[in-house]
């Protein structure tokens, strides 16, 4: 749009100014193009002539309202040309291209290749021989449907298992004529029939496809040497309608089991029994029992120790008789909570030999056979102490009530005629020793016997050093203590009542 005047050599306006419109007319100056590339369309093998596949849309430049971007669509070349060099048809003014071959031919596992290329042409013009043009590749993949039921390669397999071994015994092949990427190729597959004791599982290998057929419990040659199983295979995704599974998509799987020389069994096991403690050497425990699961053989057992932490028993190898070969004792560090653990060994006479392991828990009744002990054995105490309470003693025992607690405390008799201490029971356990006027500074030892509930009851008597000190500016001196005052006396004393009664 211009704007146009006349005006006179002074620059006056003579007329206008007036608008002035140039029209540029289009010229056939840009050829068609595809942009919007790449381009690659699905159909489904078996699908209907005439399905739609995709659409090519090609861009010209020049005035829509022209020939000159008037555009039709051709195909140049379809590549590859089989089973038919015409595949595929495009409009040629909008550019959809679809299927033109019955659904029989666009079988994906008959064609040489499930890929084809086609150069599309688009030409403007209206497609007149002076139209400019422009290409483009669209590619049409043939997808797969589960048209193919998968299929074993042979109708029956073999497999040999060792009894009492578990994994993969053998792997079943099959045959499926689909898409190996697709659910339509992948196999599933499933024990129908031979599987009762649920002993054995199938999965699927996902690299091979193949089924990998496992023992998952072991099998038993004396409960049977044989096993049958029936295997279905199917895809993971659904067959269409008209497809159906035959009879090449089941196959029997026969196993055969071979003996192996299994080890004894202990019954019970482990094996509980009660003994006293202290009795006598030689007692009997108990007789074990071991079985020989393979019946067939007909073998023979013999016995042995195995561990046997503190030596005390004995095992009769032909029929299996415990004994004692020394005291059971409750209080050993080898009893942990009352209880005795040994472990047997049954072995049979196969080639080469199996061997069972047994354990046997002794549980050990309490026996007062240990005396009570004292404690503390040392008191120290000064000679103008005020608090003439000397220390408290406690006594244990490493019996098991009623043979222990509550415990009896007593002084052995004193010598000189006035007594310088004595015990005070406090509790079940503990009693305090007093003195009962202050003492020189020496050491004393003072026999006190304890005595525990058992039946019959046991005494120990335990001195009880007292070091009676000079205490200055709370400074303890217990050195250079006086010869014992008392204590030979105190020792003669139950010694020579001891040696009366003896005599008694």
């Amino acid at each position: 749009q211009l704007q146009v005047e006349v005006v006179d050599m002074n620059e006056k306006t003579m007329d206008g100014p007036v608008r002035l419109d140039i029209l540029v007319i289009d010229q056939n100056d840009n050829r068609p193009m595809f942009k919007e590339g790449p381009y690659v369309g699905h159909v489904m093998e078996g699908s209907a002539t005439g399905t739609t596949v995709m659409r090519m849309a090609a861009f010209d430049a020049d005035d829509a309202s022209t020939d000159n971007a008037l555009l039709r669509y051709n195909i140049l070349r379809q590549t590859p040309t089989k089973p038919s060099p015409n595949m595929f048809y495009i409009d040629p003014e909008k550019g959809d291209i679809v299927t033109v071959v019955s659904p029989a031919l666009l079988d994906r596992e008959t064609m040489e290749s499930p890929k084809y290329e086609l150069v599309i042409e688009a030409k403007d013009m209206g497609g007149m021989d002076v139209g400019l043009t422009g290409t483009a590749t669209a590619t049409i993949l043939i997808d797969d449907k589960n048209d193919h039921a998968p299929e074993f390669t042979k109708k029956e397999f073999q497999a040999t298992v060792k009894e009492g071994v578990t994994g993969v015994i053998v792997n079943l092949t099959v045959g499926d004529r689909d898409d190996p990427t697709t659910g339509a190729w992948r196999a599933v597959y499933s024990i129908i029939n031979g599987n009762p004791g649920q002993s054995f599982e199938i999965h699927t290998n996902p690299q091979t496809n193949e089924g990998m057929l496992s023992v998952v419990k072991p099998l038993d040659y004396e409960i049977s040497a044989f096993h049958t199983l029936l295997i279905k295979v199917e895809n993971e995704d659904p067959l269409i309608p008209d497809i159906a599974y035959g009879p090449s998509s089941t196959a029997t799987v026969q196993i055969t089991v071979e003996d192996v020389n299994e080890g004894p069994v202990f019954h019970p096991n482990p094996m509980a029994v009660t003994k006293q403690e202290n009795i006598p050497v030689g007692s009997v425990v108990l007789t074990v029992n071991a079985t020989d699961p393979d019946t067939l053989q007909h073998q023979t057992i013999r016995y042995s120790v195995y561990k046997d932490p503190a030596g005390w028993l004995e095992i009769n190898p032909t029929n299996g008789t415990v004994g004692t070969t020394a005291v059971l004792d409750r209080e050993s560090p080898f009893v942990h909570n009352n209880v005795y653990t040994a472990l047997f060994l049954a072995i049979d006479s196969g080639n080469p030999p199996a061997t069972g392991t047994g354990t046997l828990h002794i549980t050990l009744e309490d026996v007062n056979d240990n005396v009570p002990s004292l404690y503390p054995t040392l008191a120290k105490v000064c000679d103008d102490a005020k608090d003439l309470r000397v220390v408290v003693l406690g006594a244990s025992d490493k019996d098991l009530h009623p043979n222990t607690d509550p415990f009896k405390f007593e002084l052995s008799k004193q010598s000189g005629p006035e007594k310088l201490w004595r015990i005070n029971r406090l509790n079940n356990t503990h009693a305090q020793v007093i003195l009962l006027q202050n003492l020189k500074k020496a050491n004393y030892n003072i026999p006190i016997s304890v005595t525990d509930s058992g039946k019959p009851p046991l005494t120990n008597t335990t001195e009880l050093r007292l070091q009676v000190c000079t205490c200055k500016k709370s400074k303890m001196d217990c050195s250079a203590a006086d010869a014992l005052h008392i204590s030979l006396t105190l020792i003669l004393l139950p010694l020579l009542s001891l040696f009366c009664k003896s005599f008694a």
